[in-house]
């Protein structure tokens, strides 16, 4: 069958770097560090004391009282991200058949505040079992997609994907099929993450995952530097609106860039550590190029993965090199999470959007916080360090990994 072809007509964000789409692009081309010291409890205990927290969000200026009290955070950042792009997208029941249009989230862990807040509650109590009647539906990792449709009314394909870090670019990766199969005309499509609490913290604590820079929390997200000691803990949201491309030229909707691949693999590896040689990694990304016969010299910049943790930095770079062989040396490859943090399932959306939209204007945001080289990568490989470059973008690939081995990828290019 001839597969349809997939467009992107909205996006949405709400990061610790900004809390819409502009202001986090404009977060990431100025090389802005959203980590600082945690304000959402008291970290003094804690072996990380800081996070790239989302700023100024009160949940008050989006949501009713008594709605907001429904909603976990990690759903709230969902339906402010989604209702941006929503609106972005310019979709309406005036212009569209919203019986297909879906929701396709992702997210890694779902309420993980709302099971702290009852569990402790019931912990801290008689044992008399004194739940909220909105425990189960705030907490399930799939909520997200049902507020997000309820809310449109869009009535398409809706579900949500769970494969820790790489959630919401599977989410991705299922909207583009979705419609390019024929089975909806657009997908709204993302993910979100609010997992700044004391069991995110102290469970990424005790795997040894998190950076403890705590003298210098704005310069801890240190990828491919030879002193990288884990990753910065995020939070947020994004969200795209993929469409169909006839069905958004018919209703003349504007176009920031083509979807044309997606791949998916596992390591089949580790539970947390990459494969050394980056296997997965090499994988998924020749799966990506392979949809659209997409040759390795038409990319022409990378948002890796990048988290600033010894094993996996380097692993990346290695597969980069297997897959791209020469034309490697001619990419930007840039890291996001040098100046967002780790927004676990939501990572892997917004990194996305800064793919769409280096796409759309020729500049690829940089890695900031490079101090001092590591000898165990390429020195002809550029990492786009210190600031945002500008050149022709035709291409643009995004790499998510995630515990398990969950490896995901995504392309965007111009639109011809």
């Amino acid at each position: 069958m001839q597969l349809k072809r997939v467009v992107v007509t909205g996006i949405g964000a709400l990061t610790p770097i900004g809390n819409t789409a502009d202001e986090y692009w404009q977060g990431l081309i100025n090389g802005v560090s959203g980590a600082a010291p945690i304000t959402r409890f008291d970290a003094s205990k804690f072996k990380t004391r800081f996070a790239c927290e989302v700023k100024g969000f009160k949940t008050e200026d989006y949501f009713e009282r008594k709605e907001g009290r429904k909603h976990d955070l990690y759903s709230k950042f969902a339906m402010v991200a989604s209702a941006e792009a929503v609106a972005d997208s310019g979709l309406s029941a005036e212009n569209a058949d919203l019986g297909r249009i879906g929701v396709i989230w992702g997210s890694g862990i779902g309420g993980l505040e709302t099971f702290r807040d009852e569990v402790g509650d019931f912990i801290r109590g008689d044992g008399t079992p004194r739940f909220n009647p909105f425990f189960i539906p705030k907490m399930i990792a799939d909520i997200a997609s049902g507020n997000i449709s309820i809310k449109h009314g869009f009535r398409g394909p809706n579900f949500t994907t769970v494969s820790a870090c790489a959630s919401s670019t599977n989410a991705l990766a299922d909207g583009f099929n979705y419609i390019r199969l024929g089975k909806a005309d657009a997908i709204v499509t993302g993910g979100s993450e609010a997992a700044v609490n004391e069991p995110g913290v102290g469970g990424f604590n005790a795997l040894h995952a998190l950076s403890t820079r705590n003298d210098d929390p704005t310069t801890a997200s240190r990828p491919f530097d030879l002193d990288r000691n884990g990753f910065v803990l995020g939070e947020g949201a994004g969200a795209v609106v993929l469409e169909e491309y006839e069905h958004a030229k018919a209703r003349g909707a504007k176009i920031y860039a083509e979807m044309s691949g997606a791949g998916l693999s596992g390591d089949a590896h580790h539970i947390t550590a990459p494969h050394p040689e980056g296997l997965g990694a090499i994988a998924v990304m020749i799966d990506a190029l392979s949809d659209n016969n997409i040759d390795p010299s038409e990319i022409d910049y990378i948002n890796v993965h990048g988290t600033s943790t010894p094993l996996g930095d380097l692993a990346e770079s290695k597969a980069i090199l297997k897959v791209f062989g020469e034309s490697a040396y001619k990419l930007n490859i840039s890291s996001s999470k040098s100046m967002t943090g780790h927004l676990l399932g939501a990572t892997g959306v917004i990194e996305a959007i800064a793919c769409i939209l280096s796409v759309k204007n020729d500049i690829v945001p940089p890695t900031i916080n490079h101090f001092t080289d590591d000898p165990a990568f390429d020195p002809k490989l550029n990492f786009t360090f210190h600031k945002a470059e500008k050149r022709t973008v035709r291409a643009a690939l995004s790499n998510t990994f995630g515990f398990g081995g969950h490896n995901a990828s995504v392309i965007f290019k111009k639109i011809s």
